[in-house]
């Protein structure tokens, strides 16, 4: 195998390929990143058995061929490289990376590409579109309140749903909960309710931009994404999440209307002094929040809003 590339396109998708990576796996076939080069293009794939991310970015071939190399190590090395085309060359059982405009190479172990292993595909499996903008703001808007104890693991993801058309996101730590619902226009296919790992939602976060489409396909046991040349997967969670709707009012009767803006410079100025209680005490007045905090060891805070 040998081709020629641009050191910033090679770079940006190993970079990706290191964030799926686990840190427990070096020195295995799952420290490396598996790369193919055919037909001007350089296909990459990591994964660590539970997420799985595949890309391709045009290159030059000058020999088709496919290797793993350690992922963790060929970033650094790019990283270290001037801007310009960089050529990759296997054989045997190394891969030499060397800079068109320095007189460098540098070699890295390989492991063959037989020794990796497959992810799991979705040949028959049909997929559904959604905007991506939609996509992004589901995500952002609840993943943040992902417990991060592994104890509770059904709720160390993201809850998502269709009800009635709607395609429903809910995420909770136990203290807060986050919920958003989405109309889209083209009504999705009917699913059970699924608990996604934040670790995929918030690379699609990143590398999604914004434009266009995702398309998603969901299994039993796992989440396939789509969207322009990315494609990633992720096993399910599996457990019960708990039944949210209870939670969440049917009826509230008491309203406040404030602006976000000052509201969260509020908060942050009041939490300077919250420490051990962790909490910030609103009181409620017809046109007016207090926000509050009381820390026996360091002082007291307040400042009032109009609403």
């Amino acid at each position: 195998m040998k081709f020629t590339v641009d050191r910033e396109t090679l770079m940006k998708e190993i970079g990706v390929a290191s964030e799926i990576i686990s840190s427990k796996n070096a020195l295995s076939v799952l420290a490396n990143v598996l790369l193919w080069a055919e037909e001007g293009n350089l296909g990459i794939r990591a994964t660590d058995l539970k997420v799985s991310f595949e890309t391709q970015i045009p290159v030059e071939v000058q020999t088709p061929g496919r290797t793993t190399v350690y992922c963790d190590k060929l970033l650094s090395i790019l990283r270290s490289l001037p801007a310009g085309d960089v050529e990759l060359e296997h054989a045997h059982d190394h891969i030499t990376i060397t800079p068109k405009e320095r007189a460098a190479d540098f070699r890295l172990r390989s492991i063959p590409a037989e020794k990796y292993p497959e992810i799991q595909l979705t040949s028959t499996i049909s997929y559904w579109d959604l905007p991506q903008a939609e996509f992004i703001e589901m995500i952002t808007q609840t993943a943040f309140a992902v417990s991060d104890d592994e104890t509770r693991y059904f709720m160390n993801g993201v809850f998502f749903e269709q009800v009635e058309g709607d395609l429903v996101m809910v995420a909770t730590d136990g203290r807060r909960l986050s919920y958003i619902k989405k109309t889209p226009e083209s009504e999705p296919p009917d699913f059970a309710g699924v608990i996604v790992p934040p670790k995929v939602l918030n690379l699609v976060k990143k590398l999604a931009s914004g434009e266009g489409t995702v398309s998603l396909a969901i299994t039993e046991k796992h989440l396939f994404i789509e969207f322009e040349n990315q494609k990633l997967s992720s096993a399910l969670i599996e457990g019960q999440f708990p039944n949210y709707r209870r939670v969440i009012p049917e009826k509230q009767d008491h309203v406040l209307t404030v602006d976000r803006a000052q509201l969260s410079e509020a908060l942050k100025r009041v939490s300077l002094l919250v420490d051990k209680s962790r909490r910030v005490y609103l009181m409620l007045a017809e046109d007016s929040v207090t926000l509050s905090c009381d820390e026996s060891d360091i002082g007291t805070a307040s400042e009032q809003l109009v609403c």
